[in-house]
């Protein structure tokens, strides 16, 4: 059994990841704020934050004024202490790839897109370097690249699935691209990347969960069970838009794609004689009977993620479901509850930038987060 009274250095390492998750999470701390929340003693204190700053872990932005007695140094962490870079894969018909740089505490450093090749690992190193480059940083200085997908990881068998990018479905491509980059990758799925960005920025903060359902050219869902995401055995947790509609199979089946997808939306709104370029656009210029068919079909879908989850709140998101706004889910709103007992909140996105790439943003700066505090306490042997 591991004894971890047994080792200064363990102790020693463990006050200076309390302490600097701390200053992560509040922001800016004086020693006797830290002596209170850590209850350490002054000298321990004091002698953390000395092997913290001298790190370049954290830094002292300033000091009291007003009270009584000598001003206190008021520390934070070091933003550039560590770099993350989120990248968006974007599924499109010049599929590119969408990335930014970040610093420690989340501050966007450089920006950056590019069309991707048949070969994704030199385009995504190429990025990381530009990135890097704009940025003034040192090669290698990124720890880790957060990729958001459109498909899902399956993290067992090393395979990106349901993707339709070239290149991207290669078994083995995000280890190999963690060795090209000398960094952490990690791979989630679009829309639950852009969940994340709901739960911090979106009107799904005091959510306790919800379920975010994706509109736009595809369909996607996101399941948030208290702050945790549902991504399945294989990654592919909310796939929805591979939900049979009826009992056809063959030339014959349907699924809710073909119900509520891109094409199905622009099919609908010819149909009601609005002629528009894009499914969004469609929803944008749309006329109340249009809306109203629209409505009946999507809450048809939501009837069935109603009724496996019972959320508190279901959003609509995507090009789509932002395009609708509030005339959209009110009228999905009505629908649903003509056709399910659940009384279920229905809400429009409140994320008004891109959402993938601001999901995959925090989602990096977090790992990155925990990271640098991993470190910290592992610098130390347990015995």
């Amino acid at each position: 059994m591991t004894r971890l009274a047994g080792s200064s250095k363990l102790l020693r390492a463990m006050n200076e990841s309390a302490t600097l998750a701390l200053l992560l999470d509040r922001g800016t701390l004086t020693r006797g704020d830290l002596r209170e929340l850590t209850g350490l003693s002054k000298p321990t204190t004091s002698e953390v934050m000395r092997r913290l700053t001298d790190a370049g872990l954290a830094v002292v932005v300033g000091h009291t004024s007003g009270g009584p007695g000598p001003s206190a140094e008021i520390y934070a962490a070091n933003p550039a202490a560590g770099h993350a870079i989120a990248i968006s894969v974007r599924e499109t018909q010049r599929p590119h790839l969408a990335a930014v740089l970040c610093d420690l505490a989340g501050a966007e450093v450089a920006r950056s897109e590019v069309a991707v090749p048949t070969d994704p690992l030199p385009a995504v190193a190429g990025l990381v370097d530009d990135l890097a480059r704009q940025a003034g940083l040192v090669p290698g200085s990124v720890r880790l690249v957060q990729l958001a997908l459109p498909g899902s990881y399956d993290a067992a068998a090393g395979v990106i699935r349901h993707i339709d990018v070239p290149g991207w479905d290669r078994p083995g491509l995000v280890a190999d691209l963690a060795i090209r980059l000398g960094a952490t990758v990690a791979a989630d799925n679009d829309v639950n990347l852009a969940a994340i960005a709901e739960r911090h920025h979106g009107v799904a903060g005091d959510a306790e969960s919800f379920a975010l359902v994706w509109f736009s050219g595809g369909l996607g869902l996101a399941i948030d069970l208290g702050g945790t995401l549902l991504r399945g055995s294989r990654g592919g947790a909310g796939e929805i838009g591979y939900m049979p509609v009826g009992l056809g199979r063959g030339a014959d089946r349907t699924d809710l794609t073909d119900l509520v997808g891109g094409p199905a939306v622009l099919a609908l709104a010819a149909a009601h004689g609005i002629d528009a370029p894009t499914p969004e656009a469609a929803v944008a210029a749309a006329s109340a009977p249009f809306l109203d068919a629209l409505a009946e079909r999507i809450a048809y879908g939501l009837a069935a993620v109603a009724a496996v989850l019972d959320p508190p709140l279901i959003v609509l998101a995507g090009d789509v479901g932002r395009a609708g706004g509030a005339a959209l889910a009110d009228r999905v709103t009505a629908a649903l509850h003509a056709n399910t007992p659940l009384d279920t909140a229905i809400a429009v996105t409140g994320v008004a930038d891109d959402p993938v790439l601001l999901g995959a943003q925090v989602a990096a700066q977090q790992a990155l987060r925990e990271q640098i505090i991993t470190t910290l306490r592992d610098t130390a042997p347990a015995a």
